[in-house]
C-alpha cells in the first residue's frame, strides 16, 4: 500500500442556519474523527481549499450575526497564528514562520487581544 492510498475516508459535517436576510444566525459542525460528541456550536469559521486543477484558494468565510468585533480580532489573531504553525510542518521554513508570527502578535497588539 503506497502513502496515497485511502486507507480511511471520515466525514467533516458544517451546517449553516440563515436568517431571512439570509445572514448566517448558527454554524454547527461535526467531525467524524474530532474525539467530540455530536455537533458543535460556532460563531465564525474560516475555510479555504486549494484547488488541484485551478491552482488557485477557494474560501468560505462566515461570522452569525452574534458574533462581536472583539470575538473576531481574537479569532483573526489566533488564525493567523495557526496558519504560521501550519506552514511551517508544511514546508519546514522556520525563517518564515517566524516573519509569520511576528506579524500576528503585531496584529494581535494593534487589536488590543495582545497586551
Amino acid at each position: 500500500m503506497s502513502t496515497n492510498d485511502i486507507a480511511k475516508q471520515s466525514d467533516i459535517s458544517i451546517q449553516v442556519g440563515l436568517n431571512s436576510e439570509k445572514h448566517p444566525v448558527k454554524i454547527e459542525w461535526m467531525a467524524q474523527d474530532s474525539g467530540l460528541d455530536g455537533k458543535k456550536e460556532s460563531k465564525a469559521m474560516m475555510l479555504a481549499f486549494w484547488d488541484k486543477i485551478e491552482k488557485s484558494t477557494m474560501r468560505i468565510d462566515l461570522w452569525t450575526t452574534e458574533m462581536t468585533v472583539e470575538e473576531m480580532q481574537f479569532f483573526t489573531y489566533e488564525t493567523l497564528r495557526s496558519m504560521a504553525d501550519s506552514y511551517e510542518r508544511a514546508t519546514s521554513d522556520k525563517e518564515l514562520s517566524k516573519e509569520m508570527r511576528e506579524f500576528a502578535n503585531k496584529f494581535g497588539k494593534a487589536a488590543k487581544v495582545l497586551k
